[in-house]
């Protein structure tokens, strides 16, 4: 059985593993027939990209770096300091380049920045594993590090919109499928300065909402109008593109299949029986 500590790390069985990997095949077959290529980006993304999205305005609370510790003041660290290390102090870590983003999809967008795209836009899929500062951990349910699939569209408004529409229908239908009581529930997500006009608008049209089951967000569907599309340059046609995606945490499934069926087998077993 997994084991998860309360500073938010996990341990998978091979039985959870498979769980996981189970339906994320759902996701990527789902993918694969919206024209949507897979695609796998870097574990870290540069600090300088994700302020130029706002993110440590928006989201300080979740930030994390990755820190290149320096040889000379840690050897001196490790002379005066009891064994083993539980923390390493600032004063032995230099200043760094690079962060471990909390989604998946941000790096999609950089890859697209100052891409023309056609009038219809373009779909990608990645998994990747994301990292949140939160104030409590909670077995699979609340991970320090987790895998966070995702399809994102790219492309004029109302194919962006579009996206959103049909990916609430299939998830809806794969929780009555597999008998999960599931609720969208309508969330926040400050993309944008919170005295802001578009944040304002962001009130008015939801751009986040969470499929819960059992009071735990297994997944979203997520609207940022232009924003992604301005900040990276992309144009799908003649105007700037918009973005939407799609977003599953994958241990979180694990966690919600394992309790709906008693076990990992009897939930794989469901996934593998579905038409």
């Amino acid at each position: 059985m997994t084991t998860a500590t309360d500073n938010g790390l996990g341990v998978l069985d091979g039985g959870q593993l498979r769980l996981l990997r189970a339906i994320d095949g759902v996701v990527l077959r789902w993918a694969d027939s919206w024209g949507a290529p897979e695609f796998r980006f870097p574990f870290l993304m540069r600090c300088q990209d994700l302020d130029a999205f706002d993110y440590y305005d928006n989201f300080p609370h979740l930030g994390l770096a990755a820190t290149r510790l320096d040889p000379q003041r840690l050897g001196g660290l490790l002379a005066e300091t009891p064994r083993p290390v539980a923390q390493m102090p600032t004063e032995v870590m230099e200043p760094t380049a690079f962060a471990l983003p909390s989604a998946a999809c941000y790096s999609v967008y950089l890859n697209l920045a100052g891409s023309e795209l056609p009038a219809e836009g373009a779909l990608r899929t990645t998994v990747g594993t994301c990292f949140r500062n939160e104030e409590h951990y909670q077995g699979l349910q609340r991970l320090l590090g987790f895998s966070m699939r995702e399809i994102v569209c790219v492309g004029p408004e109302e194919v962006a919109k579009n996206h959103l529409l049909r990916a609430k229908d299939v998830v809806t239908k794969l929780c009555a499928q597999l008998g999960l009581d599931v609720r969208l529930e309508v969330a926040t997500d400050p993309f944008f300065d919170k005295n802001g006009g578009k944040a304002k608008m962001q009130r008015l049209f939801p751009v986040k909402e969470e499929f819960v089951v059992d009071g735990l967000a297994i997944g979203s569907v997520n609207y940022h109008r232009n924003f992604f599309g301005e900040r990276c340059d992309i144009r799908a046609g003649d105007d700037t593109a918009h973005t939407s995606c799609l977003a599953f945490g994958l241990e979180r499934w694990v966690h919600a299949l394992t309790a709906r069926f008693g076990s990992t087998d009897a939930a794989v077993s469901a996934i593998e029986s579905l038409s």
